[in-house]
């Protein structure tokens, strides 16, 4: 235990009883700490003291009714131990008791995993009432109690544990697998709140919600745990019913639409890494675009399979519809709906007339984003690297793109106003410049292809 004494200069405060403090350090911290991983943020448990103690000692409480202080002077978050009892639906549906009277023990039952569910006192001793070191060292993911099943956002939690640690060996448990099943088949994923259900897959897509390791990590794990749970059909169907839709083994040999998104996800992370994505916000929008790109083949006809003539664009409306649902950021939409709608077009590059690169040009708005449509390129090579057997393939057409964009960027309208022209006129010299400039790349590629 770490016991802190304070003194407020304050005389009725010097009462060195009154001010002495029983904490522990608790949580992902301890976890951390044991798989010799950086801790980037501490939580503290303070057992035996009352509301009214935090606040004579300085503390500053969050919330009205949820017993988490604030440090004077670290501002750490410091919480008093506490039991809970499901009382109505969805996970905030719960009674907290946080009298003196609970122990440490109660208090870490109530956690999701045995890896969640240690402490530590200042001596470095660990208080570990349920396995957290022996699964830590099994590398599984286990519940603590059957407790687990009242909180339904545990279910996206675990999957989000799963993906930040399978770079570790962790796997989940099959008894925790089984009660995620349950979860997810009582309806109660419906009553997650939209942002809490992105806030998860955002920081899954944040390489499994590592914050300060996000060049490496393993986002699809949190889809797949998902998907196996039947988490995924309740909270994206769109997404899940992909699994089983085959593809044209000619350009997709491991045939399933489901795996081929999960490996374009997992080519997403890599090229972010090694294309120098610099900013978190952009590795996370390439990646969400990478999940969207294919929704629309959930929507061919039986009789068609596995050809997909066309899921560009009858998928755009279901990336607007998980968009709307999930309240994503306006920006990831845009490029998801981008990257969704002109995938191919990127694909098929070098058999485009320079008409039509102009046209796509246009509708990617090259002229004011030449950022996102970087972006954009990027994701659809992963989206092309991301099938079996393919992951070594060049991928060309992003040098060919951002050359002929370049080229058509170079067109501006100031020697057209010197010419005298003006208004729709301008528009029109600068397209058919645009288009000039674009056909000489395209010439020049064919060139040097011939020889």
């Amino acid at each position: 235990m770490l016991t802190t004494t304070f003194d407020n200069n304050n005389p009725s405060n010097n009462n060195a009883e009154q001010n002495t403090l029983t904490t522990y350090l608790v949580g992902g911290a301890v976890r951390d700490k044991l798989l010799k991983r950086p801790v980037k943020d501490k939580d503290y448990l303070v057992v035996g003291a009352t509301v009214e103690q935090m606040l004579t000692l300085g503390y500053q409480q969050v919330g009205k009714d949820f017993p988490v202080f604030l440090h004077p002077q670290t501002k750490e978050e410091y919480a008093l131990a506490r039991t809970e009892r499901k009382q109505g639906q969805g996970y905030t549906g719960f009674s907290c008791y946080f009298a003196p009277d609970v122990t440490i023990e109660d208090d870490l039952k109530r956690r999701d995993l045995s890896v969640n569910a240690m402490a530590m006192d200042e001596l470095g001793n660990i208080i570990d009432p349920y396995n957290g070191q022996q699964d830590l060292n099994n590398r599984v993911l286990r519940h603590v109690s059957d407790a687990f099943i009242e909180d339904p956002l545990r279910v996206l939690r675990v999957a989000r544990f799963a993906a930040r640690y399978h770079k570790y060996g962790f796997t989940i448990a099959a008894e925790t697998i089984d009660l995620m099943r349950k979860i997810s088949s009582s309806g109660e994923l419906k009553s997650l709140p939209p942002e809490r259900v992105w806030q998860e897959m955002q920081l899954s897509l944040a390489d499994g919600g590592e914050p300060t390791d996000i060049n490496s990590g393993n986002p699809e794990v949190f889809f797949e745990v998902l998907q196996q749970c039947g988490a995924l059909p309740e909270l994206w169907p769109e997404l899940a019913v992909l699994w089983g839709i085959p593809n044209p083994a000619q350009w997709h040999p491991e045939i399933c639409s489901g795996i081929h998104t999960m490996m374009v996800l997992q080519q997403a992370v890599l090229l972010t890494h090694t294309m120098s994505v610099e900013k978190k916000d952009q590795k996370i929008a390439i990646r969400f675009a990478a999940l969207c790109h294919d929704l629309g083949k959930g929507l061919t006809l039986n009789s068609l399979l596995p050809s997909h003539k066309g899921h560009e664009k009858t998928g755009l409306p279901l990336v607007e519809k998980i968009c709307k649902q999930l309240k994503v950021p306006a920006h990831y939409k845009q490029l998801a709906l981008k990257v969704c709608e002109f995938h191919l077009h990127s694909h098929k590059a070098f058999e485009l007339k320079a008409s039509t690169l102009l046209k796509m040009f246009d509708k990617l708005d090259v002229w004011r984003k030449p950022d996102e449509f970087n972006y954009f390129l990027i994701t659809c090579k992963a989206d092309f690297l991301g099938r079996l057997g393919f992951e070594n393939r060049p991928y060309p057409q992003i040098d060919y793109l951002q050359t002929a964009a370049a080229a058509a960027r170079a067109v501006t309208a100031k020697a057209f106003v010197e010419q005298g022209l003006q208004g729709l006129a301008i528009k029109e010299a600068m397209a058919k410049s645009r288009l000039a400039a674009i056909a000489t790349i395209k010439a020049t590629y064919q060139q040097e292809d011939s020889i």
